[in-house]
């Protein structure tokens, strides 16, 4: 039974900065176990929240000199935190940050090349684990089911709310996953517009009122109405979002109000379409589950049969972070880390590049 010490490091589609979480994980009789050791959040400062915002927008050459960059900068945040908590660790898990995502036409891309993370961080690397399932003809999303299997296994769906909202859950003995839709990408895209990086325990959303005419027109977007396996990122956010949160005239209360009311209209939507069990269990993390006002309407929403469980602030924040540590303790032992099941590819895989430092 051997122990992995892990470093995993996760930057989501929400840009509030960089997650480190430093993780012990051990299998015993077929069974995952994990710690959560040590962890910490580094938030972007303003230029670099903005040039990772806009990376979609960059050159090809801008965009490879931006990839080595992050690089280097992800391994010297890793360095330090390595140093300063005296960590011993096998390697580092990188997520990196995702620039581009349209698996439609073959093509994701993380940011953070691993090579130059490995060097400047002085340890093994392993990253880039959403490529190989997009050349299987996959979504390369979502990848933190398999985590939701290994490790969550005793909740009925595991619900994420990060910059975008998925969900995975068992149906006929397969972990199925999909991006729901928004989460807390148009809440911080519209608190940004009154100087402040997101909205309290949604206090200022829980005084605003609903737009009806704003959720109609949020409900009615076509990708709700998309089969899964599907995934979603920014590009999405952009086209089709944004212009709807720019042309009303609903104040930013309203606006958060509304937004809240949507997300969880559409997740209570999903979730009653494959709840089998009178009552189920709900797991809920990511950034969204410290909103109060999200969590109390999600469950508003969602009625009696279906309880919503928020666990602690470490793993709300962390748990991505510790699903990507997994990840390449799953590399490393060269075992299926991406269900073909969740992302539509032919075939599941072991995915990961690893780097040696040099």
């Amino acid at each position: 039974m051997k122990k992995y010490k892990v470093l995993g490091l996760m930057s989501g589609t929400s840009l509030d900065g960089l997650d480190l979480a430093y993780c012990h994980l051990c299998q015993s009789n077929d069974h995952w176990e994990f710690s959560i050791e040590k962890t910490m959040d580094i938030s972007y400062d303003d230029q670099l929240r903005d040039t990772l915002k806009n990376a979609i927008y960059l050159s090809e050459e801008e965009h490879g000199q931006l990839h080595l960059d992050y690089g280097i900068w992800l391994g010297k945040q890793a360095k330090t935190f390595i140093e300063e908590h005296h960590l011993e660790i096998d390697f580092i898990a990188s997520h990196g940050h995702t620039s581009h995502h349209r698996p439609e036409d073959g093509i994701t891309f993380q940011l953070g090349d691993g090579q130059l993370l490995a060097n400047t961080g002085g340890k093994q690397v392993i990253c880039d684990f959403r490529t190989k399932d997009v050349s299987l003809s996959g979504q390369g999303a979502p990848l933190v089911p398999i985590g939701d299997q290994l490790l969550f296994s005793n909740y009925d769906f595991c619900l994420n709310l990060g910059g975008i909202s998925n969900m995975s859950f068992e149906k006929d003995g397969k972990r199925i996953a999909y991006d729901i839709g928004l989460a807390n990408m148009p809440l911080n895209y519209i608190t940004q517009k009154i100087g402040l990086d997101y909205d309290e325990n949604g206090k200022l959303a829980r005084s605003g009122k609903l737009d009806e005419e704003l959720l109609q027109q949020l409900n009615q977007l076509e990708y709700y109405k998309l089969p899964y396996p599907k995934s979603t990122g920014y590009e999405w956010f952009t086209a089709k979002i944004v212009p709807l949160i720019d042309a009303s005239k609903a104040s930013e209360n309203d606006l958060l109000h509304t937004f809240i009311h949507h997300n969880c209209e559409q997740i209570s939507i999903e979730v009653h379409k494959h709840a089998v069990n009178p009552e189920s269990k709900l797991f809920v993390t990511g950034g969204g589950a410290l909103n109060q006002f999200f969590v109390d309407t999600l469950q508003t929403k969602l009625g009696a049969s279906v309880k919503v469980v928020v666990p602690n602030k470490t793993l709300i924040a962390y748990k991505e972070a510790l699903v990507f540590a997994l990840m390449g303790v799953l590399r490393t032992e060269n075992k299926i880390n991406v269900l073909s099941s969740v992302t539509g590819a032919t075939q599941d895989s072991c995915s990961g590049e690893v780097f040696v430092p040099k």
